[in-house]
């Protein structure tokens, strides 16, 4: 991958605020990577709605683009008019203060606006915001900086779902088209050991001036018993042998609503597996390819993630004590600007901390998306970012190989449905202590 592209990590503060220059490179930097990463497709791919849960790459590239309309530019320039105002109904994703909505089921039928001119209004965007960060001055500008910082973010997540989205849409097709060829890795074999940690009062949550999401916060205290946990992911192999085992015909070892689901979607095996001629085989952003014992298991559901832990004698980590292991380790792993689009195998031995927290798969919590203590969402559009979806969801922790490493931190809250397998989801074992 070009290196010119990757979107690095970079403090955009001064003295504790944020710089318009410095934003102004991140910004382009951000918006740069996103059409880097649709460079592979045809136009036909851009279009298409596999799912209700996944949305057609040209709406991600439109949605990322009205979010700095309609919550950058208009707070700017109260005087402001829209550069396309029907946009402003067809790319609405959930913001009710905002305006209504295009149905969400239906943006695989927005055939118009065209992807070129899709393109061109990032464009304009763009010129827009390039000559706001340029040229802005006052109280105005620096009001609107975390919000800025907010879209980049924001971005980065449409970035991960382009990418998440679109190889769910290829693997329905019959040809298993390629979205770009994986680079050849060859990993460690780590035997799966414990890292033990004491029972006793620990700080979670985001603090400090680095911008974090509101869900990151406010930080607090939690009492946590001894606990354990792994120290590296599971991989394919030792999920190869919970299917042997007869991992999806056992009631014992499923939640009840996860067997309900798992029987009604008639799982076998994780998202995009396939047995052929006895030989596993998935679909991958680099077509279909036998599948590496060693890599970690992912596009697995909560209760799929559950049920194998279980078998394992074992049990997913809390949030909470994902993060206090996390919390001192380094941000190094599997990103999405490594190019491999895929979970690998450990590229080293563990340096004192667990392989792989970050990078490669999102990792199951057993812990429900909730807010913390003393939580209050913000006021008007943005506090619907993240407040609103606390039900009926879990946590996941640590980023996967569709995360930017910009974008990920030890206290990053992701969340998703329990039966959601389109993600790179994963699994890490822990055990009370």
């Amino acid at each position: 991958m070009n290196s010119q592209l990757k979107v690095e990590a970079r403090d955009a503060r001064t003295n504790g605020r944020l710089d318009p220059a410095m934003l102004l490179l991140q910004y382009e930097r951000v918006r740069r990577f996103t059409e880097f990463l649709c460079r592979p497709l045809a136009i036909e791919d851009y279009v298409v709605q596999p799912m209700t849960d996944a949305s057609p790459t040209k709406w991600h590239l439109a949605h990322t683009s009205w979010f700095f309309e309609r919550f950058v530019l208009n707070a700017a320039d109260p005087h402001h008019e829209p550069l396309h105002p029907q946009y402003y109904f067809l790319f609405n994703s959930y913001y009710q203060l905002a305006g209504k909505m295009h149905p969400r089921p239906q943006r695989g039928m927005i055939t118009r606006p065209t992807v070129a001119e899709v393109h061109e209004y990032r464009r304009e965007v763009d010129d827009l915001m390039t000559r706001l960060l340029q040229n802005g001055s006052g109280r105005t500008l620096h009001e609107i900086l975390p919000i800025v910082e907010l879209g980049l973010h924001h971005e980065q997540q449409h970035q991960e779902l382009i990418l998440t989205d679109l190889k769910y849409l290829l693997s329905l097709n019959p040809l298993r088209p390629v979205y770009g060829e994986r680079k050849p890795v060859t990993g460690h074999e780590l035997p799966l050991l414990w890292h033990s940690f004491g029972e006793g009062i620990y700080a979670i949550g985001h603090e400090g001036e680095s911008f974090a999401y509101d869900n990151e916060g406010p930080r607090h205290r939690v009492f946590l018993n001894p606990f354990k946990i792994g120290s590296r992911l599971v991989n394919c192999g030792e999920y190869m042998k919970f299917i042997a085992d007869g991992g999806y015909e056992r009631s014992d070892l499923w939640l009840s609503d996860g067997w309900i689901a798992m029987r009604e979607a008639d799982w076998r095996c994780p998202l995009y597996w396939e047995r052929i001629d006895g030989h596993w085989q998935r679909f991958t952003l680099d077509g279909v390819r036998p599948i590496d014992p060693l890599d970690p298991v992912t596009h697995v559901s909560f209760y799929e993630a559950d049920a194998f832990a279980r078998w394992s004698g074992a049990r997913l980590p809390l949030e909470s004590e994902w993060e206090v292991v996390a919390a001192s380790a380094p941000v190094e792993g599997n990103f999405v600007e490594d190019g491999h689009y895929h979970p690998i195998p450990p590229m080293k031995p563990p340096n004192g901390f667990p392989a792989q927290l970050f990078g490669d798969v999102w990792e199951w919590t057993s812990s429900p998306y909730t807010p913390y203590p003393g939580f209050h969402p913000a006021s008007g559009p943005i506090g619907e970012y993240n407040g609103k979806f606390m039900c009926n969801q879990m946590v996941l922790r640590g980023g996967s190989c569709a995360t930017s490493r910009s974008h990920i931190r030890a206290t990053y809250r992701n969340f998703f449905p329990p039966t959601a397998r389109w993600q790179f989801s994963g699994i890490r074992l822990a055990q009370d202590a």
